[in-house]
């Protein structure tokens, strides 16, 4: 909702810059190759989405997400210790785990949503540390392959669009580290309140 406003406040003060600055033109000009850079940005990056969602699917088809969520269970049993025994549970965060490493921000949502879904249903509705270090995982994954971005520099006219890469590596390895390690901290500094 903050949103709504915040856009509807920048479109009508736009409009009100330009009408005062005599820049109407110049202001349904920029409307108009923004709209077209938009749509042609959202093209270029759709193919590189279905893409690797259907990776993903075919991932799921295959038996590949099951071994996937044992490859991760020790580090997710770490991260995620009350969900231990529960495979649902586990498997879809795994998924949302595979999505994030290949960079797939859009595809690894419903599956997050999925996973947080089936922990607050486990929990009784209420926010969990698993919960909340789901929230921070996900938010700051760990990208093996951006395509996501690497979509978004192909759609713009970058030569090399996965040029980016250690730069990525580096610092989404250090934003899950720095999420993971605050979100324990705050768990253990919480629990001594309650």
């Amino acid at each position: 909702m903050a949103m709504a406003w915040i856009w509807t406040f920048m479109t009508v003060f736009s409009i009100f810059c330009a009408v005062l600055t005599g820049r109407i033109d110049a202001l349904g000009s920029a409307v108009l190759e923004g709209g077209a850079a938009a749509v042609t940005l959202c093209l270029s990056m759709a193919g590189i989405l279905c893409l690797w969602t259907g990776v993903i699917s075919v991932m799921r088809e295959a038996g590949m997400i099951r071994a996937l969520s044992r490859l991760f269970r020790p580090v997710l049993s770490f991260l995620f210790p009350g969900v231990r025994g529960n495979e649902e549970i586990l498997s879809a965060i795994s998924s949302n785990v595979s999505a994030n490493l290949l960079g797939l921000g859009n595809a690894a949502t419903p599956m997050g949503v999925k996973a947080a879904c089936l922990m607050s249903r486990a929990s009784g509705k209420r926010a969990t540390d698993d919960l909340c270090m789901l929230v921070v995982v996900n938010t700051a994954s760990i990208q093996l392959i951006p395509a996501t971005v690497a979509g978004v520099r192909a759609g713009l006219g970058a030569q090399a669009p996965f040029d980016i890469l250690p730069a990525v590596w580096f610092t989404s390895a250090m934003s899950v580290l720095a999420g993971v390690l605050a979100a324990k901290l705050l768990s253990a500094v919480w629990r001594r309140f309650e």
